[in-house]
Protein backbone atom coordinates (compact mmCIF):
# COMPACT_ATOMS: atom_id res chain seq x y z
CA UNK A 1 0.00 0.00 0.00
CA UNK A 2 2.84 2.38 0.92
CA UNK A 3 4.66 1.58 -2.32
CA UNK A 4 1.52 2.36 -4.33
CA UNK A 5 1.12 5.79 -2.71
CA UNK A 6 4.77 6.64 -3.36
CA UNK A 7 4.44 5.56 -6.98
CA UNK A 8 1.36 7.76 -7.51
CA UNK A 9 3.12 10.73 -5.88
CA UNK A 10 6.18 10.34 -8.08
CA UNK A 11 3.97 10.08 -11.16
CA UNK A 12 2.24 13.37 -10.25
CA UNK A 13 5.54 15.11 -9.52
CA UNK A 14 6.71 14.22 -13.02
CA UNK A 15 3.69 15.81 -14.67
CA UNK A 16 4.06 19.29 -16.08
CA UNK A 17 1.95 21.98 -14.42
CA UNK A 18 -0.34 24.17 -16.47
CA UNK A 19 -2.46 27.03 -15.16
CA UNK A 20 -5.68 27.47 -17.13
CA UNK A 21 -7.28 30.93 -17.03
CA UNK A 22 -10.69 29.46 -16.23
CA UNK A 23 -13.88 31.47 -16.71
CA UNK A 24 -16.24 28.50 -16.66
CA UNK A 25 -17.22 29.04 -20.30
CA UNK A 26 -17.02 26.55 -23.13
CA UNK A 27 -13.51 27.28 -24.40
CA UNK A 28 -11.84 27.15 -20.99
CA UNK A 29 -13.87 24.11 -19.92
CA UNK A 30 -12.68 22.25 -23.01
CA UNK A 31 -9.13 23.40 -22.33
CA UNK A 32 -9.13 22.04 -18.75
CA UNK A 33 -10.47 18.64 -19.79
CA UNK A 34 -8.29 18.23 -22.88
CA UNK A 35 -5.07 19.18 -21.09
CA UNK A 36 -5.93 16.86 -18.19
CA UNK A 37 -6.50 14.01 -20.66
CA UNK A 38 -3.20 14.86 -22.35
CA UNK A 39 -1.35 14.27 -19.08
CA UNK A 40 -0.96 17.79 -17.70
CA UNK A 41 -1.32 18.62 -14.02
CA UNK A 42 -4.07 21.21 -14.45
CA UNK A 43 -4.54 24.16 -12.09
CA UNK A 44 -7.76 25.99 -12.97
CA UNK A 45 -7.64 29.63 -11.84
CA UNK A 46 -10.55 32.06 -12.08
CA UNK A 47 -9.36 35.67 -11.86
CA UNK A 48 -12.28 37.69 -10.52
CA UNK A 49 -12.29 41.45 -11.15
CA UNK A 50 -15.79 41.84 -9.74
CA UNK A 51 -17.87 40.27 -12.51
CA UNK A 52 -18.51 36.88 -10.89
CA UNK A 53 -21.16 36.24 -8.25
CA UNK A 54 -20.49 33.91 -5.30
CA UNK A 55 -22.77 31.31 -6.93
CA UNK A 56 -20.87 31.47 -10.22
CA UNK A 57 -17.55 31.03 -8.45
CA UNK A 58 -18.86 28.02 -6.55
CA UNK A 59 -20.12 26.46 -9.80
CA UNK A 60 -16.76 27.16 -11.45
CA UNK A 61 -14.97 25.31 -8.67
CA UNK A 62 -17.29 22.30 -8.87
CA UNK A 63 -17.00 22.11 -12.65
CA UNK A 64 -13.22 22.51 -12.66
CA UNK A 65 -12.82 19.35 -10.62
CA UNK A 66 -15.39 17.50 -12.76
CA UNK A 67 -13.35 18.47 -15.82
CA UNK A 68 -10.20 16.94 -14.34
CA UNK A 69 -8.39 19.83 -12.65
CA UNK A 70 -5.93 18.92 -9.90
CA UNK A 71 -6.64 22.21 -8.11
CA UNK A 72 -8.99 25.15 -8.47
CA UNK A 73 -8.32 28.70 -7.21
CA UNK A 74 -10.31 31.93 -7.26
CA UNK A 75 -7.97 34.90 -7.55
CA UNK A 76 -9.93 37.93 -6.30
CA UNK A 77 -8.29 41.06 -7.71
CA UNK A 78 -11.34 43.35 -7.61
CA UNK A 79 -9.74 45.87 -5.23
CA UNK A 80 -6.48 45.80 -7.16
CA UNK A 81 -8.41 46.41 -10.38
CA UNK A 82 -10.05 49.47 -8.82
CA UNK A 83 -6.89 50.89 -7.26
CA UNK A 84 -4.71 50.38 -10.34
CA UNK A 85 -7.16 51.04 -13.17
CA UNK A 86 -10.79 51.94 -12.46
CA UNK A 87 -9.80 54.86 -10.25
CA UNK A 88 -7.76 56.41 -13.05
CA UNK A 89 -10.44 55.80 -15.65
CA UNK A 90 -12.80 57.81 -13.45
CA UNK A 91 -10.19 60.53 -12.91
CA UNK A 92 -9.77 60.71 -16.69
CA UNK A 93 -13.47 60.36 -17.65
CA UNK A 94 -12.22 57.66 -20.01
CA UNK A 95 -14.62 56.65 -22.79
CA UNK A 96 -13.23 55.04 -25.93
CA UNK A 97 -14.54 56.87 -29.00
CA UNK A 98 -16.39 59.12 -26.52
CA UNK A 99 -18.71 56.17 -26.06
CA UNK A 100 -17.42 52.90 -24.59
CA UNK A 101 -16.23 52.77 -20.94
CA UNK A 102 -13.41 50.26 -21.69
CA UNK A 103 -15.00 47.70 -19.42
CA UNK A 104 -14.04 44.14 -20.35
CA UNK A 105 -10.82 45.16 -22.09
CA UNK A 106 -9.40 46.77 -18.94
CA UNK A 107 -10.51 43.83 -16.77
CA UNK A 108 -8.67 41.34 -18.99
CA UNK A 109 -5.32 42.96 -18.20
CA UNK A 110 -5.76 42.45 -14.47
CA UNK A 111 -7.07 38.94 -14.93
CA UNK A 112 -3.97 38.14 -16.98
CA UNK A 113 -1.67 39.70 -14.36
CA UNK A 114 -3.32 37.61 -11.62
CA UNK A 115 -2.96 34.41 -13.67
CA UNK A 116 0.72 35.12 -14.44
CA UNK A 117 1.42 35.86 -10.78
CA UNK A 118 -0.26 32.59 -9.74
CA UNK A 119 1.65 30.60 -12.37
CA UNK A 120 4.92 31.97 -11.02
CA UNK A 121 3.92 31.13 -7.43
CA UNK A 122 3.25 27.46 -8.16
CA UNK A 123 6.14 27.05 -10.61
CA UNK A 124 3.93 26.32 -13.63
CA UNK A 125 5.46 25.09 -16.87
CA UNK A 126 2.66 26.55 -18.98
CA UNK A 127 -0.33 28.90 -18.96
CA UNK A 128 -3.42 28.25 -21.09
CA UNK A 129 -6.33 30.46 -22.07
CA UNK A 130 -9.37 30.05 -24.30
CA UNK A 131 -9.06 33.00 -26.67
CA UNK A 132 -9.66 32.64 -30.39
CA UNK A 133 -7.41 34.11 -33.07
CA UNK A 134 -9.89 36.80 -34.14
CA UNK A 135 -10.17 39.04 -31.08
CA UNK A 136 -8.32 41.35 -28.73
CA UNK A 137 -8.17 39.10 -25.68
CA UNK A 138 -5.51 36.81 -27.17
CA UNK A 139 -3.17 39.82 -27.28
CA UNK A 140 -3.99 40.98 -23.76
CA UNK A 141 -3.33 37.54 -22.30
CA UNK A 142 -0.29 36.62 -24.39
CA UNK A 143 1.51 39.96 -23.96
CA UNK A 144 1.00 39.94 -20.20
CA UNK A 145 2.21 36.35 -19.86
CA UNK A 146 5.26 36.98 -22.03
CA UNK A 147 6.29 39.90 -19.82
CA UNK A 148 5.29 38.64 -16.38
CA UNK A 149 5.98 34.92 -16.79
CA UNK A 150 8.93 34.78 -19.20
CA UNK A 151 9.86 31.29 -20.32
CA UNK A 152 6.47 29.84 -19.42
CA UNK A 153 4.79 28.13 -22.39
CA UNK A 154 1.49 29.63 -23.60
CA UNK A 155 -1.15 27.12 -24.74
CA UNK A 156 -4.25 28.16 -26.71
CA UNK A 157 -6.08 25.09 -27.99
CA UNK A 158 -9.11 26.93 -29.38
CA UNK A 159 -6.93 29.34 -31.34
CA UNK A 160 -4.25 26.90 -32.49
CA UNK A 161 -6.66 24.22 -33.71
CA UNK A 162 -9.37 26.62 -34.96
CA UNK A 163 -11.92 24.65 -32.95
CA UNK A 164 -15.63 25.23 -33.45
CA UNK A 165 -18.03 25.41 -30.55
CA UNK A 166 -19.63 22.18 -31.67
CA UNK A 167 -16.31 20.33 -31.68
CA UNK A 168 -15.66 21.43 -28.11
CA UNK A 169 -19.18 20.53 -26.98
CA UNK A 170 -18.92 17.09 -28.59
CA UNK A 171 -15.61 16.42 -26.85
CA UNK A 172 -16.99 17.38 -23.44
CA UNK A 173 -20.14 15.30 -23.92
CA UNK A 174 -18.16 12.30 -25.14
CA UNK A 175 -16.13 12.37 -21.94
CA UNK A 176 -19.05 12.66 -19.55
CA UNK A 177 -19.30 16.41 -18.95
CA UNK A 178 -22.92 17.30 -19.74
CA UNK A 179 -23.01 21.04 -19.02
CA UNK A 180 -25.27 23.04 -21.29
CA UNK A 181 -23.17 25.01 -23.78
CA UNK A 182 -25.83 25.42 -26.42
CA UNK A 183 -25.18 28.07 -29.05
CA UNK A 184 -26.66 31.34 -27.89
CA UNK A 185 -27.66 34.19 -30.16
CA UNK A 186 -25.64 36.64 -28.07
CA UNK A 187 -22.47 36.37 -26.02
CA UNK A 188 -22.05 38.36 -22.83
CA UNK A 189 -19.06 39.50 -20.80
CA UNK A 190 -20.28 40.74 -17.43
CA UNK A 191 -18.02 42.91 -15.28
CA UNK A 192 -18.16 45.55 -12.58
CA UNK A 193 -17.49 48.26 -15.19
CA UNK A 194 -20.19 47.14 -17.62
CA UNK A 195 -21.49 44.25 -19.71
CA UNK A 196 -20.49 43.84 -23.35
CA UNK A 197 -22.82 42.10 -25.80
CA UNK A 198 -21.74 40.54 -29.11
CA UNK A 199 -23.50 38.66 -31.90
CA UNK A 200 -27.08 38.67 -33.15
CA UNK A 201 -28.22 41.83 -34.92
CA UNK A 202 -24.85 43.49 -34.31
CA UNK A 203 -23.44 41.49 -37.22
CA UNK A 204 -25.63 43.68 -39.45
CA UNK A 205 -24.29 47.27 -39.30
CA UNK A 206 -27.74 48.65 -40.06
CA UNK A 207 -29.34 47.17 -36.95
CA UNK A 208 -29.29 47.69 -33.20
CA UNK A 209 -30.20 45.25 -30.46
CA UNK A 210 -33.81 44.49 -29.50
CA UNK A 211 -34.99 44.90 -25.92
CA UNK A 212 -34.70 41.20 -25.13
CA UNK A 213 -30.97 41.19 -25.90
CA UNK A 214 -30.21 43.30 -22.82
CA UNK A 215 -29.80 41.76 -19.38
CA UNK A 216 -31.20 44.70 -17.41
CA UNK A 217 -34.59 46.31 -17.96
CA UNK A 218 -36.67 49.13 -16.51
CA UNK A 219 -37.97 48.18 -13.08
CA UNK A 220 -38.13 51.65 -11.52
CA UNK A 221 -41.12 53.96 -11.72
CA UNK A 222 -41.62 56.17 -14.75
CA UNK A 223 -41.10 59.27 -12.63
CA UNK A 224 -37.81 61.16 -12.67
CA UNK A 225 -35.55 60.74 -9.69
CA UNK A 226 -32.47 62.57 -8.49
CA UNK A 227 -29.08 60.91 -8.08
CA UNK A 228 -26.42 62.70 -6.03
CA UNK A 229 -22.85 61.39 -6.25
CA UNK A 230 -20.29 62.90 -3.88
CA UNK A 231 -16.58 62.90 -4.69
CA UNK A 232 -13.52 63.54 -2.52
CA UNK A 233 -10.35 64.18 -4.51
CA UNK A 234 -12.03 62.59 -7.51
CA UNK A 235 -13.09 59.38 -5.79
CA UNK A 236 -16.69 58.47 -4.96
CA UNK A 237 -17.40 58.94 -1.26
CA UNK A 238 -21.21 58.94 -1.04
CA UNK A 239 -24.31 58.09 -3.06
CA UNK A 240 -27.57 59.89 -2.25
CA UNK A 241 -26.16 60.78 1.15
CA UNK A 242 -25.04 57.24 2.00
CA UNK A 243 -21.32 57.23 2.71
CA UNK A 244 -19.03 54.49 1.39
CA UNK A 245 -15.54 53.60 2.60
CA UNK A 246 -15.23 51.10 -0.25
CA UNK A 247 -15.52 52.68 -3.74
CA UNK A 248 -16.37 49.25 -5.19
CA UNK A 249 -19.55 49.13 -3.11
CA UNK A 250 -20.37 52.69 -4.17
CA UNK A 251 -20.04 51.67 -7.83
CA UNK A 252 -22.31 48.69 -7.23
CA UNK A 253 -24.88 50.93 -5.57
CA UNK A 254 -24.89 53.34 -8.52
CA UNK A 255 -25.19 50.39 -10.90
CA UNK A 256 -28.20 49.12 -8.98
CA UNK A 257 -29.92 52.50 -9.20
CA UNK A 258 -29.04 53.21 -12.84
CA UNK A 259 -29.77 49.70 -14.10
CA UNK A 260 -33.32 49.93 -12.73
CA UNK A 261 -33.86 52.67 -15.35
CA UNK A 262 -32.03 50.67 -18.07
CA UNK A 263 -29.53 53.52 -18.33
CA UNK A 264 -26.17 53.04 -20.05
CA UNK A 265 -27.08 51.21 -23.25
CA UNK A 266 -25.14 51.97 -26.41
CA UNK A 267 -23.22 50.44 -29.29
CA UNK A 268 -19.58 51.10 -30.16
CA UNK A 269 -17.72 50.56 -33.41
CA UNK A 270 -13.98 50.72 -32.96
CA UNK A 271 -10.60 49.56 -34.17
CA UNK A 272 -9.36 46.31 -32.69
CA UNK A 273 -5.71 45.79 -31.79
CA UNK A 274 -5.32 43.37 -34.69
CA UNK A 275 -6.49 46.00 -37.16
CA UNK A 276 -10.06 45.08 -38.06
CA UNK A 277 -13.19 46.97 -37.07
CA UNK A 278 -15.27 45.58 -34.23
CA UNK A 279 -18.84 46.30 -33.21
CA UNK A 280 -20.04 45.71 -29.68
CA UNK A 281 -23.09 46.71 -27.69
CA UNK A 282 -22.96 47.30 -23.97
CA UNK A 283 -24.96 48.25 -20.92
CA UNK A 284 -23.00 50.18 -18.33
CA UNK A 285 -25.18 52.26 -16.04
CA UNK A 286 -22.62 52.90 -13.30
CA UNK A 287 -19.69 53.87 -15.57
CA UNK A 288 -21.69 56.35 -17.63
CA UNK A 289 -23.40 57.93 -14.61
CA UNK A 290 -20.15 58.17 -12.64
CA UNK A 291 -18.10 59.55 -15.54
CA UNK A 292 -20.66 62.21 -16.44
CA UNK A 293 -21.12 63.20 -12.78
CA UNK A 294 -17.35 63.42 -12.35
CA UNK A 295 -16.94 65.41 -15.58
CA UNK A 296 -19.67 67.81 -14.46
CA UNK A 297 -17.90 68.43 -11.15
CA UNK A 298 -14.57 68.96 -12.88
CA UNK A 299 -16.03 71.66 -15.11
CA UNK A 300 -16.55 73.75 -11.98
CA UNK A 301 -13.43 72.81 -10.01
CA UNK A 302 -10.57 72.55 -12.53
CA UNK A 303 -8.82 75.36 -14.37
CA UNK A 304 -9.14 75.64 -18.16
CA UNK A 305 -5.69 74.18 -18.80
CA UNK A 306 -6.06 71.44 -16.22
CA UNK A 307 -9.13 70.25 -18.08
CA UNK A 308 -7.42 70.53 -21.45
CA UNK A 309 -4.28 68.58 -20.57
CA UNK A 310 -6.14 66.04 -18.49
CA UNK A 311 -8.32 65.24 -21.51
CA UNK A 312 -5.21 64.70 -23.67
CA UNK A 313 -3.55 62.41 -21.13
CA UNK A 314 -6.78 60.52 -20.38
CA UNK A 315 -7.35 59.82 -24.07
CA UNK A 316 -3.91 58.20 -24.33
CA UNK A 317 -4.41 56.37 -21.04
CA UNK A 318 -7.64 54.78 -22.28
CA UNK A 319 -6.07 53.94 -25.62
CA UNK A 320 -3.11 52.21 -23.97
CA UNK A 321 -5.45 50.20 -21.73
CA UNK A 322 -7.45 49.03 -24.71
CA UNK A 323 -4.33 48.25 -26.75
CA UNK A 324 -2.88 45.98 -24.04
CA UNK A 325 -0.16 48.46 -23.07
CA UNK A 326 -0.90 48.62 -19.35
CA UNK A 327 2.64 47.45 -18.54
CA UNK A 328 4.20 50.21 -20.67
CA UNK A 329 6.39 52.32 -18.28
CA UNK A 330 4.62 55.55 -19.27
CA UNK A 331 1.36 54.42 -17.62
CA UNK A 332 2.40 55.29 -14.01
CA UNK A 333 3.50 58.70 -15.28
CA UNK A 334 0.06 59.37 -16.73
CA UNK A 335 -1.58 58.06 -13.55
CA UNK A 336 0.49 60.47 -11.46
CA UNK A 337 -0.74 63.38 -13.56
CA UNK A 338 -4.38 62.23 -13.40
CA UNK A 339 -4.21 61.81 -9.62
CA UNK A 340 -2.61 65.21 -9.11
CA UNK A 341 -5.40 66.82 -11.14
CA UNK A 342 -7.99 65.59 -8.64
CA UNK A 343 -6.80 67.49 -5.55
CA UNK A 344 -9.68 69.99 -5.75
CA UNK A 345 -12.33 67.73 -7.31
CA UNK A 346 -14.53 67.71 -4.23
CA UNK A 347 -18.29 68.03 -3.96
CA UNK A 348 -21.57 66.57 -5.11
CA UNK A 349 -22.75 66.19 -8.70
CA UNK A 350 -26.50 66.10 -9.19
CA UNK A 351 -28.11 64.04 -11.96
CA UNK A 352 -31.71 63.44 -12.95
CA UNK A 353 -32.66 59.89 -14.02
CA UNK A 354 -35.53 58.67 -16.12
CA UNK A 355 -36.13 55.41 -18.06
CA UNK A 356 -33.32 54.87 -20.62
CA UNK A 357 -31.69 58.27 -20.08
CA UNK A 358 -30.37 60.86 -17.64
CA UNK A 359 -29.29 64.49 -17.60
CA UNK A 360 -26.81 66.49 -15.57
CA UNK A 361 -28.30 69.13 -13.25
CA UNK A 362 -25.62 70.89 -11.22
CA UNK A 363 -22.94 70.70 -8.55
CA UNK A 364 -22.56 71.60 -4.89
CA UNK A 365 -18.90 72.17 -4.06
CA UNK A 366 -16.78 74.37 -1.82
CA UNK A 367 -14.18 74.29 -4.62
CA UNK A 368 -16.61 75.56 -7.28
CA UNK A 369 -14.68 78.20 -9.24
CA UNK A 370 -17.90 79.78 -10.49
CA UNK A 371 -18.29 81.18 -6.97
CA UNK A 372 -15.36 83.55 -7.54
CA UNK A 373 -15.91 87.08 -6.23
CA UNK A 374 -14.20 88.56 -9.30
CA UNK A 375 -17.39 88.42 -11.31
CA UNK A 376 -20.55 86.58 -12.39
CA UNK A 377 -20.55 85.43 -16.00
CA UNK A 378 -22.75 87.62 -18.18
CA UNK A 379 -23.80 89.76 -15.19
CA UNK A 380 -21.25 91.97 -13.45
CA UNK A 381 -17.43 92.27 -13.17
CA UNK A 382 -15.77 93.04 -9.83
CA UNK A 383 -12.10 92.41 -10.56
CA UNK A 384 -11.61 94.88 -13.46
CA UNK A 385 -13.01 98.09 -14.90
CA UNK A 386 -14.69 98.74 -18.23
CA UNK A 387 -11.47 100.38 -19.45
CA UNK A 388 -9.50 97.27 -18.38
CA UNK A 389 -11.83 95.14 -20.47
CA UNK A 390 -11.48 97.36 -23.54
CA UNK A 391 -7.70 97.35 -23.23
CA UNK A 392 -7.61 93.57 -22.81
CA UNK A 393 -9.74 93.09 -25.92
CA UNK A 394 -7.59 95.47 -27.95
CA UNK A 395 -4.39 93.63 -27.03
CA UNK A 396 -6.03 90.27 -27.75
CA UNK A 397 -6.88 91.50 -31.24
CA UNK A 398 -3.31 92.69 -31.98
CA UNK A 399 -2.01 89.58 -33.84
CA UNK A 400 -5.11 89.55 -36.07
CA UNK A 401 -4.86 93.27 -36.78
CA UNK A 402 -1.19 92.83 -37.69
CA UNK A 403 -1.91 89.96 -40.09
CA UNK A 404 -4.92 91.45 -41.87
CA UNK A 405 -3.24 94.85 -41.96
CA UNK A 406 -0.46 93.25 -44.01
CA UNK A 407 -2.77 91.00 -46.06
CA UNK A 408 -6.05 92.84 -46.60
CA UNK A 409 -6.80 90.63 -49.58
CA UNK A 410 -7.28 87.69 -47.22
CA UNK A 411 -10.02 89.27 -45.21
CA UNK A 412 -12.84 86.81 -44.64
Amino acid sequence: MIKKVIKEKNSRDMKKKVVVAFSGGLDTSYTVMKLAHDGWDVYAACANTGGFSAEQLKTNEENAYKLGATKYATLDVTQEYYEKSLKYMIFGNVLRNNCYPISVSSERIFQAIAIARYANEIGADAIAHGSTGAGNDQIRFDMTFLVMAPGVEIITLTRDHALSRQEEVDYLNAHGFKADFTKLKYSYNVGIWGTSICGGELLDPTQGLPEEAYLKHVTASEEETELRIEFKKGEISAVNGEEFDDPIKAIQKIEEIGASYAIGRDCNVGDTIIGIKGRVAFEAAAPLLIIEAHRLLEKSTLSKWQQYWKDQVANWYGMFLHESQYLEPVMPDMEAFLESSQRHVNGTAILKLRPYSFQTVGVDSEDDLTKSKLGEYGEMQHGWTADDAKGFIKIQSTPLRVFYGMHPDEER
